[in-house]
């Protein structure tokens, strides 16, 4: 599987309703939400999620959209620096992509949201067009009110994507590839600007300090400190270990030390156990063997394991818990996906038969790759399916008397019946390349195509009655018999 982490920082840190709104917005994707990270001094907001390509492309849309929707520039005062409702979209590999990948999945999702959301979009970093672009500072100079009046002035602040005009109330988007990066802040004893201003200055790589390093003072008037927000760019290159230490040498000649300091959003395991050999000075040291964790995970005795074994019965589990979340709907998607793997397992071991039939082999290749396709599609929906019921209760849990709230929740359960009807769809399809390729399967393995053939008519089945249960509350109508029409020819596809 491939997956894609995605950190969209936005521009809210106080009202958490409409953060609420936001991460709800990208659940809805299918992605699964690893951290939210709000500050009230910064007023911004840092989620990472992380999932499969396309549905991250649509997350992050989503993201863009709902903050526009909620987020007034206009209105918005915070120490970070800021120049969009949605500030910076960065796409970071994980597994099976390169940051050449990310930087095209920057391009595809930075025209769909100048086009459709008529909001300028700038590529940055990895996915810069524009060397002086590959510096996010540089990018997003002037913050909001600055660009406001330079772009469609300036050719150098014309956007990659988009109008070339600020949108009047969620600015503009940086959106990019970039490798993992940390997010360290150190917040001094003293409250004085001054000295923040030029420890920061002396600290960031642009001022003649560490490489790979970006540094801000920021100013926390609730605590009465001054602190040093940084972003290690390249943890290799220049450590926390490194940065600490300078950063308390620098306050020391203005008479201040470090009180305490922060991780901002989600950062490598290496880069806090570097820390710790570093301030060690560990010597013969084998992070593979001596660290527990990393040991389990060697011999597949951690969590999970990788082991099949261990991962039904994760499953079941989570199944059984008193959790609304995995239901019916996700349930259905994973039989779903059982159907398609050992439908898989069947053509290939038929493929690799010395028995096979030359001419069946296109014939067997393409079902192959269809239940790998659709095997795909329902680990999405599984995701997707528990992000349409938390959708929902966060519309059902919106105060009586808000005039949105019927809307929304109709909106909702329209949602929530649309993505099991979109698993009995996959799963007709997927029964359909079974029954294509049963006939040519090789007499060891018939029992397990069969077998396929049974989860995924259940599959169906089971997708059908969380269909059902929402359909009844939808008062549109049209809308009902056109989804109950729908949800008829699939279960009819698979008879």
């Amino acid at each position: 599987m491939k997956q894609v982490e995605c950190v969209p920082n936005f521009s809210e840190g106080r009202d958490k309703a409409k953060v609420q709104m936001v991460v709800d917005a990208a659940k809805s994707a299918g992605v699964t939400i690893l951290d939210v990270e709000i500050d009230a001094d910064h007023h911004r907001c840092v989620l990472s999620f992380v999932g499969e390509p396309d549905p991250c492309v649509e997350a992050c849309f989503r993201v863009a959209q709902k903050s526009a929707e909620l987020i007034d520039l206009n209105a918005h005062k915070g120490e970070h620096p800021r120049m969009g409702a949605v500030d910076v979209i960065p796409f970071i590999p994980v597994k099976g992509v390169s940051i050449e990948d990310c930087a095209r999945l920057a391009e595809k999702l930075g025209e769909r949201i100048g086009r459709e959301l008529n909001i300028p979009v700038y590529l940055y970093d990895c996915a810069a067009r524009r060397p002086e672009r590959k510096d996010l500072a540089s990018v997003r100079k002037g913050q909001f009110e600055g660009l406001r009046d330079l772009i469609g002035k300036d050719e150098s602040r014309a956007p990659d994507f988009g109008p070339n005009r600020i949108h009047p109330t969620a600015g503009a988007v940086a959106v990019g590839a970039r490798r993992q990066i940390v997010n360290f802040n150190l917040n001094l004893d003293t409250h004085d600007m001054a000295a923040g201003k030029d420890i920061a200055k002396r600290l960031r790589a642009s001022g003649g300090g560490l490489p790979a390093v970006r540094a801000k003072e920021i100013d926390l008037a609730a605590r009465g400190q001054a602190q040093i927000s940084t972003v290690l760019t390249d943890y290799k290159k220049t450590s926390m270990k490194t940065v600490f230490d300078e950063a308390l040498r620098l306050s020391s000649e203005h008479g201040a030390k470090i009180k305490g300091t922060e991780i901002v959003g989600l950062l490598p395991r290496e880069a806090l156990l570097d820390f710790a050999f570093e301030t060690l000075e560990l010597e013969n040291f084998n992070a593979d063997v001596q660290i527990l964790e990393n040991r389990l995970e060697a011999v597949g005795a951690a969590s999970g394991g990788g082991d099949w074994r261990t991962a039904g019965r994760v499953v079941a589990e989570a199944l059984s818990n008193t959790e609304a979340t995995p239901g019916g709907g996700s349930a259905a998607a994973i039989t779903g996906a059982m159907g398609c793997g050992l439908g898989q397992m069947a053509i290939g071991i038929t493929l690799k038969s010395k028995k096979l039939e030359e001419a069946n082999r296109p014939a067997l290749t393409k079902a192959h790759a269809a239940l790998g396709e659709l095997r795909a599609q329902f680990d999405r929906l599984s995701r997707e399916d528990a992000a349409a019921f938390d959708r929902f209760m966060s519309a059902m849990s919106l105060p009586k008397d808000d005039a949105s709230r019927p809307a929304k929740m109709q909106e909702a359960l329209k949602h929530a019946a649309e993505v099991p009807l979109k698993t009995a769809q996959a799963s007709a399809q997927a029964l359909s390349a079974a029954k294509q390729a049963a006939p040519m399967a090789g007499a060891a393995v018939a029992s397990d195509i069969h077998c396929a053939m049974h989860l995924l008519k259940a599959a169906a089945q089971c997708a059908a009655e969380n269909v059902r249960i929402n359909l009844g509350g939808i008062k549109d109508a049209d809308q009902a018999r056109a989804l109950s029409a729908s949800l008829d020819s699939a279960l009819v596809a698979c008879r």
